[in-house]
This record gives C-alpha cells, structure tokens and sequence, in this order.
C-alpha cells in the first residue's frame, strides 16, 4: 500500500537498516555506555556545534516531554500555537509529565510571532499565576510551514529577553534545512534554540530522536529526567546506530529533500484543477488544500490520507523519502479521473 497520509507511513532507509544489523554483533556495554553511542554523541555536536549536548530517547512525544521538563517547574506555562504537537496530538504527555499549563495561541499559518507572544508575557512573580516560561514552536510547523532562522532569532530574543527558555521541535528540521538551504546548527543553536527534539523517524529513520541541549543548566537535569519518563534505552545502540547512517554523509539532507521535490511537483499537479485550493503555501513536504467534499471520498477510495478540517473538506498529503516519481503518477492519473 502506498499512501500520502504522512511520513511516518513510509518505511527505512535500506542505509539505517543496514547499520542496524551492522551493530546487531557480539556483546555491548548497555544504556549508551557503548562505543556506537559515544561516536552518534560526537557526530551530533559536529552537526550542532560544540555548545550541544545530545541525550537520544525511544519516540518524539518522549523528546518533547522530556525536554520541557527540563526547561520548566510544574509552576510554568509552555506557549505554542493551537496546532502544536504537544497541544493537539499527544494525549497531554507533556502537562502530565511536567504538570505545567499550555497556553494555546492562534495562528494562521502554524508559526508564532513575537507580536503573538508579547499579550502572554505577563504577572510574572505573582504567585497567583502560572509562570511563563518556555515558548515551544515546531519547525517545520504543523501546518507545513518553514521559520527562517531570522524568524527563529526574534522569537529567541524575546524570550531570553524575559529569562524564559525556546524549545523547537524538530521532527522534520530536515525538511526545512532542505527547504532553506541551511544547516541544522543555523535554525537551531546559531538562531538561539536552547532546546531541540531531533527526529529522524519521518526521515528515513526506523525509531528514535535525539534531545539537544544547548544550555549547560539544562543538560545537568537530562539524564535524570530522561530515566524517569522510561526513555533510557538499555540496547542504546540500535538508537545510535541510526543517527551515524543518518548523519553521515548527509542522508538526512538527501531525504529531505527529495521529499520536498515530490511534494513540489504533487503540488503543481493540485494547482491545475481550479476546484482545488491550498490553504497554506507549499514549503516543506506537506501540502494543506481543501477540495469539494465528492472529490475527496473519491480520492480516498484510493488513498489513505488525513482530513485535515472535514467540514470545510481541508485534506493533508505528505510525502516521503520514498515517494517515488511512480507515486506522484498514479496519484496525477486518479485526479484526471475524478475530475474528468
């Protein structure tokens, strides 16, 4: 079955399965006391810079709840936009494990903005209010969206201006390096990030995400944090594995971008039918559009993908590492039949 419902559908890269078996020999150190481990620890300080302190876990709603309990005290609030991941589709891990309050702010694009957040930045040291004190935004945005990094500069300086922390989400940072032009280190620790989840698993990746601390304060508590939200992998270096095939020589950059190129010519495909309309402007690997609710159960018929806003027939498709030029053909072949 192939489908564009998200790039969590698609499978491995035969390059990070390889590594998998590679490391599948002999006996090894356990909970990342191990050579493959040491050397995945090195390679991400190489891609983010010598301020990064890399601590790898199972699953992004892990990551992201780790790392949040790192920056705040059940005492704080965590801002993000009402589409966030920690906001919408994690089952409340995150106030559940930190047991700070979310402040959910509106965005049409899935991005925040200064402007955004100022109207939030109030009562501090008033103890009858929850605390601001850690601004979470997702790059790419769930809404398929790409920061800049001078975007991701300003929010930065925002908050550090009000001794809070910036938590990004990068499960598809890939995605928007590919659609920038940019490195990793530039969105991240060069545009301010204190914290990062780094995801591969919509990347080519079979499991795991790596949590990059770029503040020594923060790093000090990980180990910890990390142990007690079951995040410690005791077989690490399956996890590790992974990150030095995906690491090295680019593959991150090459999947990404090859999924970005399908997504931009599936695009051009939707632009030719005037029923169709995008929502958000095409600039990652997913695609936002509403369609007349008949052509949409139509195209399901063949097609599994997800219903973005139903009422309004608001539909997402995602493409992947894999999407392969064959994909984008038969997907072209049932819209010129739907719309025939």
């Amino acid at each position: 079955m192939r489908s564009f419902a998200s790039d969590n559908n698609s499978g491995v890269h035969p390059s990070i399965m390889d590594a998998i078996v590679e490391v599948n020999r002999d006996h090894t150190v356990g909970y990342g006391d191990d050579p493959y481990t040491r050397a995945a620890e090195k390679k991400l300080k190489e891609v983010f810079g010598p301020s990064a302190d890399p601590f790898l876990v199972f699953n992004g709603t892990g990551a992201n709840s780790v790392a949040l309990q790192a920056v705040t005290r059940s005492y704080h609030t965590i801002l993000c936009t009402q589409t966030a991941h920690i906001y919408v589709d994690e089952c409340g891990a995150p106030t559940r494990m930190s047991g700070c309050a979310l402040t959910a702010i509106p965005s049409s694009d899935g991005k925040l903005t200064p402007e955004q957040l100022l109207p939030h930045l109030h009562h501090f040291g008033v103890c009858h209010h929850s605390q601001p004190r850690a601004v979470y935004i997702s790059q790419v945005s769930e809404l398929g969206t790409v920061y800049t990094a001078d975007e991701i500069r300003a929010i930065a300086t925002l908050v550090h201006r009000h001794d809070m922390y910036l938590h990004m989400d990068g499960a598809r940072l890939a995605n928007a390096c590919a659609s920038l032009g940019c490195s990793m280190k530039e969105l991240t620790a060069d545009a301010g990030v204190d914290i990062l989840s780094f995801g591969g698993t919509k990347n080519g990746m079979m499991m795991g995400e790596a949590i990059v601390s770029f503040r020594p304060e923060l790093s000090a508590g990980l180990p910890y944090f990390r142990k007690q939200s079951a995040q410690l992998a005791s077989k690490m270096r399956y996890l590790s594995a992974q990150f030095l095939a995906y690491l090295e020589g680019d593959l991150w950059l090459t999947n990404a971008s090859h999924a970005n190129r399908q997504a931009a010519r599936l695009a051009a495909i939707l632009r030719a039918y005037p029923d169709i309309h995008f929502t958000q402007k095409p600039e990652s690997n997913q695609l936002f559009f509403t369609m007349p609710a008949w052509a949409a159960r139509r195209l399901a018929e063949k097609y599994f993908f997800y219903y973005w806003d139903e009422a309004s027939s608001e539909v997402r498709l995602v493409t992947s590492w894999d999407t392969s030029a064959a994909d984008i053909d038969r997907l072209q072949e049932s819209l010129h039949e739907i719309f025939s």
